[in-house]
């Protein structure tokens, strides 16, 4: 459960803890941390993931956020990872800690890189289906790691595997899009 919800934490921090606590505190789920489930914690976790649900499929506002949450994913990640595994100091649930963050920071680069390439394509549609696909990719993940932890893992670390390897092969639009993200940033 602590790699695939680090995965996750990289498309979506927010929705990630805001589907964790709602399993947690409605589903009745074991091993959910209290935290998660608080009503404050749902509604400002929910809040945030709606307003990245909507700025992730506006092309360079989706990088802009992206850019800025480089410094929330990896560590909500270490953080999620943590508390899933009971932190109290002991070498497992920081090492679980570490895991959940580097799954966080791998999967933050990949989706952000694939949607600086999309970014360049000269449809909107192609942007919105991509942050749909992560949308979706990201819900099925975490519920299956409720479920299923040991089959989310995998399922997490073969989309990890392809959206690495597609950001390797998007590469060159990838510089593109970036070049143009930084055109968008002095414009704005």
């Amino acid at each position: 459960m602590t790699f695939a919800s680090g995965w996750a934490s990289g498309i979506n921090a927010y929705a990630t803890v805001f589907l964790l606590g709602m399993v947690g505190r409605f589903g009745h789920v074991e091993g959910i941390p209290e935290g998660f489930q608080r009503t404050d914690v749902l509604v400002i976790m929910g809040v945030l993931a709606l307003v990245e649900f909507f700025a992730d499929k506006v092309p360079y506002l989706d990088s802009a956020w992206d850019a800025v949450s480089t410094f929330i994913r990896p560590v909500a990640g270490a953080l999620i990872g943590a508390l899933l595994a009971g932190a109290n100091g002991d070498l497992l649930p920081m090492t679980m800690g570490a895991l959940g963050g580097v799954a966080a920071l791998l999967s933050h680069v990949a989706k952000s890189g694939v949607r600086l390439a999309v970014n360049t394509s000269p449809e909107p549609l192609s942007n919105v289906g991509a942050s749909l696909a992560g949308d979706a990719a990201l819900v099925t993940v975490v519920g299956l790691a409720v479920a299923y932890p040991v089959q989310a893992a995998v399922v997490a670390a073969i989309l990890l595997i392809l959206t690495l390897t597609l950001a390797v092969l998007l590469l060159a639009q990838i510089r593109r899009g970036f070049t143009a993200f930084r055109a968008w940033l002095a414009r704005s």
